[in-house]
């Protein structure tokens, strides 16, 4: 199945989201995810619908697929407005025009019928070409939006009007400048809440304004000179060479050929302290160079970078929906014809049962209609999320789906593997015995072995040990958990790995790895590895929010405890397998729900076990594809944040659905009862979502550890 990613136009609500999906749904798509804060719209293509089929029926809908290809084919039609702000500029001198006949004094020729529909045409026409198409289109497809209550109210003012107008019944049958008032007020607020959402967007956005870079392409002349010449880095490819100088950025993933520089990846992992990088080291694209110059080859390009990836996950992220949003999605779906329903109820109501005028009936239901709000709704979780993703991000956490951010608030135990994990990884060889070998052969059969795995010991012991002439295996395994097994030409079987492999052989079970040849245990070797110097402090701070901790690790007892011991974890299970790491993440989280961090591939069932899945960024990709949630700054000093972003997420989701409940249920009978022109509801209705917004982007600035 091919997967589809496009950015589409014109969605304001979440009803768009939802008619845009019903529509892919119904086309046989699957995985179909839509966004319409950022406008992404991503599905699986299948059946035997083409891309150009679908984007027409989208561009049926109301909306715009941004497609290079079909915009070659359809050039871009001129448009007299572009946003809401140019509508709102040119319905407003017209609106006040209208509404100076409301002053105590009159001004004269403006009481006159015909001059008010006369002022009120172009902005009627301005309106109805946006909430008039937007509404027909959605109700053909049968999930009416937000502007099929603008539209409604509008029309049933400037048609009370007109009637009023022909039938010269009178300036008290004459509200042209309610339906100017509506649509005008409305277009004002429909801009300063995209401006607003657009704004939740703001870290999102700087990640991807720095996809698009110059470069220093280098090649190479006839004569073999040496040529460079800038070109966009979306022209670079795979294996190209390019130059990077002090204070440039780094215009896509690329590895070091020569030089050496001081890197920022603060973009992408919050880190501001630059790294040093030098010969063969990886540079990821989007950092900054603060000092120093490179000549480095490309080795990603396009979607395949890292910033590209953590750009997809984000959005991918977004496009989710937590479990919380699913009732309120219910409501939204029935909002638009239950507030219709409303409307006709309150006229009926207030016209035969409380003999209200026909007159003052009408505005009160064309109040309802107008101050409703399906957007607050809609809105509530999709601002939260796109402003907490959008902070984690910047400080380097990634989230895969927007569930991990409410699951986070009920978390009470956290559990952690130890190599590479509470410890650096960066292991140094302290100490190697040998028995009836020499030190060199028993060096050259380790780095044989090791340079088949992607364990932290495996590299420490390859980077460590520089091994010109390997012995090649005829057969080699590794088995997770325990080490490696090989054999070699002449039917040798070597085994290299904790003390369990070797366990029958010696009861000295302190050392690191042990080699073990046909049956017989011939010697063992030690590492040291420092602990991160973040680690005390994490636990200290899970401690202080009642969360258990637990190590749990393939590493010996006595390592794990004494590790256990020096930064206070709670709970220690050493010498585990695989097998055994995910029973007891699973018996953990039956009794509460569990965080696990991890970063190898034995840690990956357990990863996919747990509540919340953690790992860190130099893990294995089977690790970071199983868990939920990435540290990409290469440790877990942001574990607090990732906790308390979560929370506070959820707590701002929960702030904003109760907001957008309590707004409607006590606006719709307010204005049900005649205490709201509906000038003054358009003007609610449209700021209403702005006070979400506003909470939301509180997410950026508040304390959360």
């Amino acid at each position: 199945m091919e997967k589809v990613e496009w950015k589409v136009d014109g969605m304001d609500c979440t009803n768009c989201a939802l008619t845009i999906t019903k529509y892919l749904q119904k086309e046989g798509m699957k995985e179909v995810k839509v966004n319409f804060i950022g406008g992404d719209v991503n599905f699986e293509l299948t059946g035997d619908k083409s891309k150009e089929a679908l984007s027409k029926g989208i561009e049926d809908l109301g909306y715009k697929v941004q497609s290079e290809q079909r915009s070659m084919v359809n050039p871009k039609r001129t448009t007299i407005f572009t946003n809401h702000l140019q509508r709102f500029l040119f319905c407003l001198p017209f609106t006040l025009v209208l509404m100076l006949h409301m002053l105590p004094w009159h001004i004269h020729f403006l009481m006159n019928p015909w001059i008010q529909l006369a002022i009120c045409l172009p902005v009627f026409f301005v309106g109805m070409s946006y909430f008039g198409v937007s509404a027909v289109k959605s109700l053909r497809r049968g999930i009416p939006n937000m502007n099929v209550l603008i539209a409604v109210g509008a029309v049933a003012a400037f048609v009370y009007s007109l009637i009023g107008t022909l039938g010269n019944y009178g300036m008290d049958y004459i509200f042209y400048e309610t339906t100017a008032t509506i649509i005008t007020l409305v277009f004002l607020g429909e801009w300063v809440e995209h401006k607003a959402v657009s704004t939740t967007q703001k870290e999102l956005n700087k990640l991807a304004g720095n996809q698009k870079v110059m470069a220093n392409m280098i090649a190479f002349d006839d004569e073999h000179k040496e040529q460079i010449f800038p070109v966009e880095n979306n022209q670079l490819r795979n294996g190209d060479l390019i130059l990077i100088k002090s204070g440039e950025q780094v215009p896509t993933d690329c590895k070091i050929l020569w030089g050496e520089a001081y890197v920022s990846e603060a973009l992408l992992t919050g880190e501001s302290k630059p790294l040093f990088k030098q010969k063969k080291d990886i540079l990821i694209g989007g950092s900054l160079f603060t000092d120093g110059t490179v000549k480095a080859q490309v080795t990603a390009v396009g979607k395949d970078t890292v910033l590209s990836n953590i750009l997809n996950l984000v959005k991918q992220a977004q496009g989710e929906k937590p479990p919380i949003q699913q009732l309120a999605d219910k409501i939204s779906a029935v909002f638009v014809p239950a507030v219709i329903g409303i409307a006709i109820l309150t006229f009926l109501l207030n016209y035969f049962a409380f003999d209200i005028s026909g007159t003052q009936s009408l505005m009160r239901s064309i109040a309802v209609l107008v101050i409703s709000c399906p957007c607050a709704m809609g809105l509530a979780t999709p601002a939260a999320i796109a402003v907490g993703l959008g902070r984690a991000t910047k400080k380097g956490v990634l989230f895969r789906n927007a569930k991990s951010l409410e699951l986070f608030k009920n978390i009470t135990t956290v559990v952690f593997d130890k190599t590479g994990t509470l410890t650096t990884g960066q292991l140094s060889i302290s100490n190697v015995e040998c028995k009836n070998i020499s030190e060199e052969d028993f060096k050259r059969m380790v780095f044989s072995m090791e340079k088949f795995s992607n364990h932290p010991i495996a590299k420490a012991i390859t980077t460590q040990w520089k091994i010109n002439n390997p012995i090649s295996w005829k057969k080699v395994e590794e088995i997770k958990g325990l080490g490696i097994k090989a054999e070699d030409k002449d039917g040798n079987i070597y085994e290299l790995g904790s003390y369990k492999m070797a366990a029958a052989y010696t009861s000295q079970s302190t050392h690191i790895a042990y080699l073990v040849k046909n049956n017989s245990l011939i010697g063992w070797f030690d590492m040291d590895d420092a602990i991160r110097e973040e680690t005390a402090d994490v636990i200290k701070y899970l401690h202080s929010k009642n969360i258990k901790t637990i190590l749990l690790s393939g590493d010996s007892e006595e390592r794990c405890n004494k590790l256990a011991t020096i930064v206070g974890i709670d709970e220690v299970y050493a010498e585990k397998t695989p097998e055994e790491k995910l029973k007891i993440i699973e018996q953990l989280n039956a009794a509460s729900p569990v965080a696990m961090i991890g970063d190898g591939i034995n840690d990956a069932p357990a990863l996919a076990k747990a509540t919340i899945g953690i790992s860190i960024s130099d893990s294995s990709q089977l690790a970071m594809q199983t868990a939920q949630v990435v540290l990409t700054n290469n440790g877990i000093k942001h574990l607090p944040l990732a906790l308390g972003l979560g929370k506070h997420t959820f707590f701002t989701i929960k702030g904003n659905l109760f907001w957008a409940f309590i707004y409607n249920v006590v606006a719709i009978p307010v204005a049900a009862m005649g205490f709201l022109h509906p000038g003054i509801a358009a003007l609610a209705m449209g700021f209403s979502d702005v006070v979400l917004v506003i909470n939301s982007i509180r997410l950026n600035y508040r304390k959360v550890i």
